[in-house]
């Protein structure tokens, strides 16, 4: 179209401020419900997921402490089981040593006084009792058995009017007293006693009463050589058989320590497994968490993307879209970290997007009204409306008049929110262009558009400004022209 664009910066009236300021109060309210709402849902997932952390935490918790009772239930198994056979070894040697006793007590009981005889029986039923109820006699034994060995010597010692029977029988008494073990420890000290039980045996009669006391002596002497040393030889085996229990324990014992030791590996080793398996479900928590945060906020980044290219705001579309596919791709990629700052970043995004997508919205329907109010009163005037497109962020009206003149306006939005009416006239008889210093008129086409303007105040609410153009002679100081700079539309 020919001629200079004209323009017309437009104010709101009162009522119409009071109008949109209700609007945009409504829209905060529904953009704070929308808000609210996003952030129950977040809690509640995040209830739910801590719900089943704790559930998770208590089965393994519960597990391990089930592993624990079982080892510690095997461990105390095992040692009573090892406990009670050496209990019964224990018991058995004892029982043996008692039956022993037994039978000395048995062969000195005719040499021995009647009141210490009854005090050893009693003291051995006693110990029976007590090795029955499984305790350890240690030497109780042993004193036992050296009372009656005692009392066995005083009977025996040979008296000097005693008789050669009496007194071989008492020397054989004697040897037995040593019982069974004096063979088993000292065999070559019972082969000498006995021996020289038969050369005494065989010098006992009449005429050899020099050389019966000087075997007696040699025999005495041998007797209680050999008691010495079954006594030694026994003692010794008790030693090493004390020395085999305490080696027998304390291979239980390193065999149970290591038992533990392993599993105590065991154990760290599933620690370690367990820290790694909690490593791994920490991740896969957060990239759940991630998920449904963006769950919660992925239908409204969205709408928001879109309605910010309906409503010509392709920056703040883009913004939102790289926000949500950096979330996405952090959760393709399973970088849960990168997710979560990303679902965080597009959370707070957000919010800041749909207030500017309320402010794009107030300025849409601003823009509707004007143009609606701008139609209704060129028709008032005669105008014919032939065309209306979206432009952007603008509106494009086309109308004609009568006498075949065409106008065609742009309603658009300054960057400060400002509305603007450009107009583009072709065919209006008066619009006269001359060199640039004298400037060029269009008195017609000004008043016509200026009637327009007033109905637009009238019933509508919106004051358009003052009517200039390029080249217009000022009513004063001329000043820069609204959308001075603007591209022709033609």
């Amino acid at each position: 179209m020919s001629g200079s664009p004209k323009y017309s910066t437009v104010s709101v009236a009162s009522a119409y401020a009071r109008r949109e300021a209700q609007r945009r109060a409504q829209r905060e309210a529904e953009r704070r419900n929308r808000q609210e709402q996003r952030a129950r849902e977040r809690a509640e997932l995040a209830a739910r997921r801590a719900r089943e952390r704790a559930a998770r935490r208590e089965r393994a918790q519960a597990d391990v402490e089930r592993r624990q009772r079982e080892a510690a239930d095997r461990r105390v198994a095992e040692r009573e089981a090892h406990a009670s056979r050496v209990r019964e070894e224990q018991a058995a040697a004892d029982y043996r040593r008692l039956d022993e006793v037994n039978d000395l007590l048995v062969r000195v009981r005719t040499a021995a006084p009647a009141a210490e005889l009854v005090a050893i029986e009693e003291r051995l039923i006693q110990l029976r009792g007590e090795a029955r109820g499984g305790e350890p006699l240690g030497g109780a034994v042993e004193e036992l058995r050296g009372r009656l060995v005692l009392l066995s010597s005083r009977g025996n010692a040979p008296q000097p009017d005693a008789g050669y029977d009496t007194v071989l029988a008492r020397l054989e008494q004697q040897l037995a007293a040593i019982g069974p073990d004096g063979a088993r420890h000292d065999p070559e000290g019972r082969r000498a006693c006995t021996e020289l039980l038969d050369q005494l045996r065989a010098a006992a009669g009449s005429g050899a009463e020099t050389r019966f006391a000087a075997l007696l002596g040699t025999v005495e002497h041998a007797l209680t050589r050999h008691a010495g040393t079954a006594r030694r030889h026994a003692d010794q085996e008790r030693l090493r058989e004390a020395e085999e229990r305490r080696r027998s324990e304390e291979h239980v014992a390193a065999r149970m320590a290591a038992e533990v030791a392993a599993e105590e590996a065991a154990e760290a080793a599933k620690a370690a497994e367990a820290e790694e398996t909690a490593v791994h479900e920490r991740r896969a928590a957060a990239l759940v968490e991630a998920a449904d945060r963006l769950g919660v906020v992925r239908g409204s980044a969205e709408a928001v993307a879109g309605e910010a290219r309906e409503l010509a705001d392709p920056d703040l579309a883009a913004r939102v879209e790289r926000a949500l596919h950096t979330v996405t791709g952090a959760l393709g990629a399973q970088a849960a970290e990168d997710a979560l700052e990303a679902v965080g970043a597009l959370e707070r995004l957000l919010p800041e997007a749909e207030a500017r997508l309320d402010e794009l919205q107030l300025a849409f329907t601003r823009r509707s009204d004007l143009a609606e109010a701008l139609q209704d009163a060129m028709c008032g005037e005669g105008f014919t409306f032939t065309e209306g497109s979206e432009q952007g962020a603008a509106f494009v009206l086309r109308f004609e008049r009568p006498s075949g003149a065409r106008y065609e306006t742009t309603v658009a939005t300054e960057a400060d929110g400002t509305p603007v009416l450009v107009y583009h006239v072709e065919g209006e008889p008066d619009v006269t262009l001359h060199p640039a210093a004298e400037g060029a008129v269009c008195d017609r086409t000004e008043d016509l558009l200026e009637r327009v303007h007033e109905a637009m105040g009238e019933r509508d609410g919106f004051l358009p400004g003052e009517l200039t153009w390029q080249g217009k002679p000022p009513r004063g100081q001329a000043g820069p022209l609204p959308g001075a700079g603007r591209g022709r539309r033609g």
